[in-house]
């Protein structure tokens, strides 16, 4: 079952509103007048207000990041074509995330914090759901939780601090800089 459309509508607000006021100046009547809901819908959808707005935004943007990642790579059965399509189609996305970089320009401290250190661990614990079961046939499960992980942070790391030689948006550069640690991999394996 989809979420409720008001639901949707709110958070959809919320996120226009967090464009345009930034997180820490939007109110709850900015997004009930933006969603067109009484804040006593707003609050009985999301009580707890802000925090618990912002925490459901993050999790529907999360989600759908995930979403579109797998729909990406559905079929993808080589394990190196399948950890090079992972890597490029989350880089480009996070490099197409509109939203994420007006963000980052505008509350930079916020949205590293979510990158990082506070969400970190939500971005590990929610790829691990989504993509233990693509690589479930080629590691073991011990393995692929570490390996989603060193490809969760890796991905991050390099999307804020771009290489000027390692490309993770272009398949070859990313095929390239993959390749050792999947032969290290392999030979761990044997």
């Amino acid at each position: 079952m989809g979420p409720n459309p008001a639901e949707t509508r709110i958070l959809d607000a919320t996120k226009r509103c967090c464009e345009q006021w930034g997180v820490a100046k939007v109110t709850i009547d900015d997004i009930a007048a933006a969603s067109d809901v009484s804040r006593a819908t707003l609050y009985r959808l999301f009580p707890g207000g802000k925090d618990v707005l912002f925490s459901a935004l993050r999790v529907r943007e999360l989600t759908d990041f995930f979403d579109r990642l797998t729909a990406e790579v559905d079929g993808v059965d080589d394990f190196e074509d399948l950890v090079v399509c992972l890597i490029v189609t989350a880089t480009r996305e996070l490099r197409a995330d509109q939203h994420l970089a007006i963000m980052l320009g505008t509350e930079p401290g916020e949205m590293l914090g979510q990158l990082t250190v506070e969400g970190l661990p939500r971005t590990i614990r929610v790829a691990t759901e989504y993509l233990t079961p693509l690589v479930r046939s080629h590691l073991s499960e011990r393995e692929a939780v570490v390996a989603i992980d060193l490809l969760v942070r890796l991905t991050i790391s390099y999307f804020l601090a771009p290489s000027d030689t390692i490309d993770l948006g272009d398949p070859d550069s990313a095929r390239q800089f993959i390749q050792p640690g999947l032969a290290a991999l392999a030979l761990t394996r044997t």
